[in-house]
């Protein structure tokens, strides 16, 4: 008797063919490589915008300075980050798009999250939260709106087990300066929803 594929069977085969994709590599400056960390169990989901060019040369999401800012906020070790089994982590563009002419990464490319995120997420049943990471995540889960206003009002998104967050980059830095409130009250209400459901039995 043969047994139906599982959950995960069939998420880690869309997986083989998400990372087979080539949609848009015509577009790509370092061609197509996309990242995607999931697992069927996964309960906290990362929604990012794109790989940066670390993370395309070492075939890991967040493995760069904003990485290192981004769990020093969740206050997960690297080893539970990259733990797929809690852990998921699914950019809306799965490439390394580009530089923009005056610097900074190109937005995520348009064909990849339509094509690919709904199909993922409907095999991740165990998810509990998930963080729209830069303004991206959020215009496309949420529609446009001002990214400092959805972090401040984070609590406003916690009964839909949305958690909006600024993109970890450097120039982050210079927007916490600005917005003391983010270490104050943001940061320890995140750490307290990401332990809690990473927790959770």
């Amino acid at each position: 008797m043969i047994s139906s594929p599982t959950t995960q069977d069939r998420l880690t085969a869309l997986v083989r063919e998400v990372r087979a994709c080539r949609v848009c590599e015509e577009h790509l400056p370092l061609g197509a490589r996309p990242l995607i960390h999931v697992s069927a169990t996964s309960r906290l989901l990362i929604a990012s915008q794109a790989p940066g060019t670390k993370a395309h040369l070492s075939n890991t999401s967040f493995k760069d300075p904003s990485g290192v800012r981004l769990r020093e906020w969740l206050g997960l070790s690297e080893e539970v980050f990259y733990d797929t089994r809690q852990v998921a982590i699914l950019p809306m563009g799965l490439c390394y798009p580009g530089r923009l002419p005056k610097g900074g990464d190109c937005p995520p490319r348009p064909e990849c999250a339509p094509i690919w995120r709904k199909r993922v997420l409907s095999l991740m049943p165990a998810l509990h939260l998930t963080l729209l990471v830069g303004s991206y995540s959020q215009n496309h889960v949420l529609g446009r709106g001002s990214v400092t206003e959805r972090v401040r009002n984070f609590r406003h998104y916690l009964p839909e087990n949305y958690f909006p967050l600024p993109h970890p980059s450097w120039r982050t830095g210079v927007w916490e300066k600005r917005a003391p409130w983010f270490q104050e009250e943001v940061i320890p209400a995140l750490r307290e929803q990401v332990q809690k459901i990473l927790s959770s039995d």
